[in-house]
């Protein structure tokens, strides 16, 4: 995954915004527990507790710079 730099204060504002708030990255997993302890121990920030809904289990995360993932395991 590469994310473009910021080339000047006004896309450095913009930063961690790009999505008005909203999920803007998925990360898929194959074993969501193991990787949600994983994470939460290494001290990523989880903005929610895990769900379980019909397409699978999710939790939203923030990165370093405030954009909002979902750490995601597909249902089946």
């Amino acid at each position: 995954l590469l994310l473009a730099r910021a080339k000047d204060a006004e896309q450095a504002g913009a930063v961690g915004a790009q999505t008005g708030g909203r999920v803007g990255f998925f990360l898929h997993t194959e074993d969501f527990a193991a990787d949600h302890a994983r994470m939460r121990a290494a001290g990523v920030r989880f903005l929610e507790e895990p769900r379980h809904e019909a397409y699978g289990s999710v939790a939203v995360f923030e990165d370093l710079y405030g954009n909002r993932w979902d750490l995601l395991q597909p249902a089946g």
